[in-house]
């Protein structure tokens, strides 16, 4: 796990920049930093030892005829397999890292290597003969990669932060904040700045020559999920029971990969069925495995780890639970904002920070239970889904209350309230179409809001259609094009692993994770589990009664009965209790206040008074989560962009 950056120029100056842009990456990879530079091109790399610590393992990498040179952020987990088989092909190598063996592959076949590999990963191999440039992500999107181009000059890496160290435009993507306000994070492959995008999951470019640019980067296309809805699996208990065994093999020996390293591994335990079935696979192939929680002292509401402490006794792990004040969380705050270097404002990112902060300082390596909600269908707003297609009197009374729902106090911070919530969101999103609903469930705030909010309206001006609101609409429609009206609740998971997993889920782990030089695995990812899930029907996955439906059944015996069909609460943290003490000066005098919106000339400061006094009143509904998020922005905005 690693951190890369590199830049196409003919500007000299702009490629010894490239020593800079690297230390930018330094918590990603605290190990070693090294450039190398040759015309038009800079490559650095700043690396955390995983596999092979020694030095000769280092990046940037060159095969031995020093035509190739490789910089790599990742793992590859069938690197040995690989391995054996370019070495009966007569290839040899110089050192045991799975970067050498990713090297060779690309020598020997090119892009189809990338058929190859099963891991996280992205990459860049520059071949100086013919003076081209390859850059590839992994088909589930886990490690990132951003680019720029202006036509002049291309720099990917591993963050933002390093692509502003060169000098380029900084103008901010209006859709992108739209989004941004909407969600709390930015879908697609944009960025929060124009002419910066993310290289689409299961995607490569190829770069003919790096002597001339081309007019347009083309991302091409290497790997998709493969679902068809009539390919899926047919429903009887046979074909259950083997999905079943399938399921169990396909997952422990993702678990058995993703357990090799030369650093000292562990899981993450929530307490949840995701994480602790992958603590109970890994506990299995690693006898002294080491696990982690996080918990609140002072918000029993939102504290979760007796379920955690209750899987570690069953299966005999070393478990380690860090119980946090909300002094531990606010102390930490600062360091989590100043990482963040484009807007993303997911509060459970506190939470994985902290709990990658502790955990970094027993292993370098944990596996986690991310993606399982995504496959198997583990979200509240998938049982939300199923019970909307499949209607009974409880989902039809709970229709017909939306004015009660409506009026009544809602928020996330008590039990009732929250309830208050999800009742009312349910019966507005009830009464829409698929993509209709699917929009409003996936949005902290609706389109209307959102638009409020900005100083310019963007969406739902009546005297013209903005540039701004057809880019809007085309995105919306390309990021909802697999829900069609005849379809399944696959489709819904299917759009959530495009949207939701890979830049909300996943963004939020390795952001923390890495902010700490901590590596987070996700074994639900292996392509080939992803590829079963797909296969599998509605029914393997989702009832009246149950989520996550063929995972619980498949393991129950295994784990503590109290962990099943407890309700989701989310790793959520306590913004509201800072807002209203630690934090409130800094809303009312600093990121928020009306001379400071009124000067940065982005929101709109009759909108964000009333957000205010919304935080502050009886009845918040989401105003805490676009508090944060305005925050999270204007934070970032002062550092990056004033």
């Amino acid at each position: 796990m690693c951190g890369i950056v590199g830049i196409i120029s003919s500007n000299e100056k702009e490629l010894n920049k490239i020593v800079v842009a690297t230390q930018t990456l330094a918590k990603r990879g605290p190990d070693n930093r090294s450039t190398v530079k040759f015309p038009n091109l800079a490559l650095g790399h700043a690396r955390l030892s995983i596999i092979d610590t020694s030095k000769e393992a280092n990046q940037p990498l060159s095969d031995f005829t020093e035509r190739y040179t490789i910089v790599y952020n990742g793992e590859i987990f069938n690197f040995l397999e690989l391995k054996e088989e370019l070495i009966k092909q007569k290839i040899h190598f110089n050192t045991n890292s799975d970067t050498e063996v990713l090297l060779s592959l690309y020598i020997k076949y090119g892009k189809d290597c990338l058929e190859k590999l099963n891991g996280f990963f992205a990459f860049a191999i520059f071949d100086k003969q013919n003076n081209s440039l390859f850059v590839a992500r992994d088909r589930m999107g886990i490690k990132p990669l951003l680019y720029y181009f202006d036509g002049e000059q291309f720099i990917f890496a591993s963050e933002l932060k390093a692509i502003l160290t060169f000098n380029i435009k900084k103008e901010i993507d209006k859709v992108s904040l739209f989004n941004y306000l909407q969600f709390n994070y930015i879908p697609s492959n944009n960025s929060i700045l124009k002419n910066v995008n993310k290289l689409k999951p299961g995607h490569f470019i190829f770069i003919n020559t790096i002597q001339k640019l081309p007019e347009t980067i083309e991302e091409q296309l290497y790997y998709e999920i493969p679902y068809h809805k009539e390919k899926t699996i047919p429903i009887n208990a046979l074909n259950y029971e083997k999905a079943q065994e399938t399921l169990r093999n396909l997952l422990e020996d993702s678990v058995k990969k993703r357990l090799v390293a030369d650093v000292p591994v562990g899981t993450f335990l929530s307490g949840g069925v995701d994480s602790s079935i992958i603590s109970l696979l890994a506990k299995k192939h690693k006898s002294d495995l080491q696990t982690f929680s996080v918990g609140y002292k002072d918000e029993p509401f939102f504290d979760e780890t007796n379920y955690a402490n209750a899987v570690a006794k069953k299966i005999g792990s070393n478990h380690h639970v860090f119980s946090l004040s909300n002094n531990d969380l606010y102390e930490n705050l600062n360091d989590i904002l100043d990482y963040i270097d484009e807007p993303f404002a997911d509060s459970s990112a506190i939470a994985v920070y902290l709990l990658s902060k502790y955990t970094k300082k027993q292993v370098t390596v944990a596996l986690s239970g991310d993606g399982a909600d995504e496959l198997f269908s583990g979200y509240n707003k998938h049982t939300a889904e199923f019970k909307t297609r499949n209607p009974g009197i409880a989902t039809s009374l709970v229709k017909i209350g939306y004015p009660i729902w409506k009026n009544l106090p809602k928020s996330r911070n008590s039990k009732i309230t929250n309830i208050n919530r999800q009742l009312y969101k349910f019966s507005l999103g009830a009464k829409l179409s698929h993509k209709a609903r699917y929009w409003e469930w996936a949005s902290i705030i609706n389109e209307e809001k959102a638009n409020y909010l900005l100083k310019e309206e963007l969406i739902f001006n009546p005297q013209r259609l903005s540039d701004a609101a057809f880019e809007y609409k085309k995105r919306k429609d390309e990021l909802l094009k697999n829900i069609h009206i005849d379809g399944d609740l696959n489709e819904i998971l299917y759009t959530d692993v495009k949207m939701v997993l890979t830049n909300d889920m996943l963004r939020k782990v390795d952001a923390m994770s890495m902010a700490n030089s901590l590596e987070v695995r996700t074994p639900f990812l292996d392509y080939r589990l992803v590829n079963f899930a797909f296969s599998l029907p509605v029914a393997f996955k989702i009832n009246s009664e149950m989520k996550k439906k063929i995972l619980q059944d498949t393991f129950r015996k295994e784990l503590p009965e109290e962990i099943y069909n407890r309700p989701k609460h989310g790793f959520e943290v306590p913004l509201m209790s800072w807002f209203r003490n630690e934090l409130r000066s800094t809303i009312e005098n600093d990121l928020l206040s009306d001379n400071f919106i009124e000067e940065q000339g982005i929101f709109n400061v009759v909108a964000t008074k009333a957000l205010k006094n919304k935080l502050f009143s009886n009845n918040p509904e989401e105003a805490q989560a676009t508090i944060w998020a305005l925050i999270v922005f204007n934070t970032w905005w002062k550092k990056y962009m004033n």
